[in-house]
């Protein structure tokens, strides 16, 4: 097997690569020759379709299964398309393009969203849907509105998404193996998942704060300088990190039913796991779609805590005067209990669900451009890696 399981067939004319691929037959029962899985014995079990059309044929070794003692059985495929051993700086830097990609490319329907979960809006912030919500928005507060904030986004998601990649493949491979060697664990998956989100919303939680805040109707700060400023000021450094139980707590169920569903659909619609983007994008679109619904009463709460919205504030704060309990800590929402008692008072059950729709309509597009983008450029820096890999063994035969 060369260079970590990749095998071009243009190599295969050569002897020597052909003396390494017989070698690799007789000890693991299996390999590659072309577009052919090939037994021990030499005879045709399978194959596979080219990755890209146009391109030559690039075949990832996909099996990590011990030899069966019967030939006639298929090695099962692994789940993921990189060789064994591929260095966490590919997953880092692959997930630091996909998030930062993910968030600009999506955050004028984000800018709805958060606008759209207002507990109070304004009246000149009531929209019917996100095409009217964004409508309104350019007419009125001008065509950069729906964008302003994304620059610290931006900056938080490069390393919170490198992280949380890098995260989710070590986990999921490890515990996939030690559950059960070479193949697919849902279970795995989603303790994978919940991980990585850990590490993801420390980082994205201040930056989340910062954008929602700009993202208002008649937000009162100049730009996100005088935003860090205003709040570090005015509400101290717990104002970053208000709502990261909340976001964790929504974050975990949404991270672990979108990985689970994701690695689901691509054992459907991609079983060889191979670079196939309109798997990624279809499989993305679902995931991503299912759990931002299923995870919408969270996240209204977790933008009441960010926002801090006037309205619900001051609902709080009668609620405490009338109590006679009033004090310094009534000035702000604090925790999930209390943004949970917050929005049912202001609004009922349905209040929960307000934004459903742009939520929606956000996480489809963006976590299929997540996937995609992650999946392509993954892709693209182990085929080089692979083929720098193929002209050191060419030079060292040599």
């Amino acid at each position: 097997m060369e260079a970590d399981g990749f095998v071009p067939s243009s190599t295969l004319e050569s002897p020597a690569v052909e003396r390494r691929v017989t070698g690799t037959i007789a000890a693991t029962g299996f390999g590659i020759l072309g577009n052919s899985v090939l037994d021990a014995t030499g005879g045709f079990v399978g194959s596979f379709a080219p990755r890209m059309t146009g391109e030559p044929d690039f075949v990832s070794m996909l099996h990590r299964a011990t030899p069966e003692p019967s030939a006639s059985v298929e090695p099962e495929a692994d789940y993921e398309g990189l060789p064994q051993g591929a260095a966490s700086s590919t997953h880092m830097l692959a997930g630091a393009v996909a998030g930062i990609m993910e968030h600009c490319l999506m955050y004028p329907v984000d800018c709805v969203k958060t606008r759209m979960q207002s507990l109070h809006p304004e009246p000149g912030a009531r929209y019917r849907n996100v095409m009217d919500a964004l409508r309104q928005i350019v007419r009125t507060e001008g065509l950069w509105r729906p964008i302003r904030g994304v620059n610290v986004l931006a900056v938080g998601a490069g390393p919170a998404h490198a992280l949380y990649f890098a995260c989710y493949e070590k986990i999921k491979f490890s515990l996939s193996d030690a559950i059960h060697p070479g193949t697919n664990s849902h279970f795995a998956n989603g303790v994978a998942g919940c991980a990585a989100t850990v590490l993801h919303d420390a980082i994205m939680n201040p930056a989340e704060v910062v954008k929602q805040r700009m993202q208002m109707f008649n937000s009162p700060y100049r730009g996100v300088l005088d935003c860090l400023g205003s709040l570090l000021r005015q509400e101290g450094p717990a104002a970053f990190y208000r709502s990261y139980t909340t976001q964790l707590t929504m974050n975990v169920p949404f991270q672990a039913l979108h990985f689970m569903t994701y690695e689901y659909l691509q054992e459907l619609l991609n079983p060889h796991r191979q670079y196939n983007p309109s798997s990624h994008v279809v499989s993305g679109a679902l995931a991503g779609a299912l759990a931002a619904a299923a995870t919408t009463p969270l996240d209204v709460c977790k933008t009441l805590l960010n926002t801090q919205e006037a309205q619900a504030v001051h609902v709080i704060q009668a609620g405490a005067a009338a109590a006679a309990a009033s004090g310094p800590e009534s000035r702000y929402i604090s925790g999930l209990s209390e943004a949970f008692r917050t929005v049912y008072r202001t609004g009922g059950v349905p209040a929960f669900f307000k934004g459903v729709q742009a939520r929606v309509i956000y996480q489809m597009p963006s976590t299929a451009i997540s996937w995609s983008v992650y999946e392509f450029f993954k892709y693209i820096i182990t085929k080089r890696q692979h083929e720098k890999r193929l002209r050191g063994d060419r030079d060292g035969d040599k």
